[in-house]
């Protein structure tokens, strides 16, 4: 993977303008991240282009589906060689461990590197008023935990949480489980549709592992200076 921690979402259906945004942003990032929007833009010719720039990609599909179903569609995405892939946790602990198993597998069938299989537990943008709309009787930060441990008995190597559940993980699961963390903002920089977010040196002090960064990088008025500027923040404060 890489030292930098900070991985920039390239939230675009332009390839041209994500291209351009790896390409001069590589310096100051340690990856990008791909969501649903550009890839269901771009599909894999719009892929293939930004994988050519050689920064890992975090390919941020967040699968969710029958086990069958997802353990099929890890097998046709890992020859794509993103670093890191994912599921959501809420498929259960069977459609995990499938999503797993098919990333392993395919890896060794075709002597290629297995992705970091990884669970999205409870979005950024919820509270705990969206979860008990939905009938979850749970504060996000209890469900976060119960869905990261149903993460680690289906052997995935991670989960996404918010930087407020991070601590709290790292006790819990160990130095080893990686922990990737949407909703960083930086200090004076809007919440947008985030709600429980917290700044990049904060997420890494709590023991975050890697930040994905979007609007904070790619809307500013000189995306360069901007990654630049966080990733000398963090430097300072963590010497990565």
């Amino acid at each position: 993977m890489t030292d930098n921690p900070v991985f920039c979402a390239l939230d675009t259906q332009d390839p041209a303008r994500a291209s351009l945004l790896s390409e001069s942003l590589s310096p100051h990032i340690g990856g990008i991240k791909i969501g649903m929007e550009f890839f269901y833009a771009a599909g894999l010719a719009g892929y293939q282009g930004l994988a050519a720039t050689g920064l890992p990609i975090f390919l941020d599909l967040k699968l969710h589906d029958i086990p069958n179903t997802v353990a099929a569609a890890v097998a046709a995405l890992c020859p794509l060689q993103p670093a890191i892939l994912n599921v959501h946790a809420g498929g259960g602990l069977n459609m995990m461990r499938a999503a797993s198993k098919a990333a392993k597998d395919t890896a060794e069938d075709n002597g290629l590197t297995a992705p970091l299989m990884i669970a999205v537990t409870v979005l950024t943008s919820l509270e705990d008023d969206d979860l008990n709309q939905i009938g979850v009787r749970a504060t996000p930060r209890d469900q976060v935990l119960r869905l990261a441990d149903l993460a680690q008995q289906a052997d995935m190597g991670g989960v996404v949480c918010s930087a407020h559940e991070v601590e709290a993980l790292r006790n819990r699961c160990g130095p080893d489980f990686k922990i990737i963390v949407p909703g960083i903002r930086p200090t004076g920089h809007a919440t947008d549709d985030q709600k429980r977010i917290m700044t990049p040196e904060a997420a890494l002090e709590a023991g975050a592992d890697i930040l994905v960064i979007g609007r904070a990088i790619t809307q500013a008025a000189d995306p360069v200076q901007a990654a630049f500027d966080i990733s000398a923040s963090l430097q300072s404060s963590k010497g990565f």
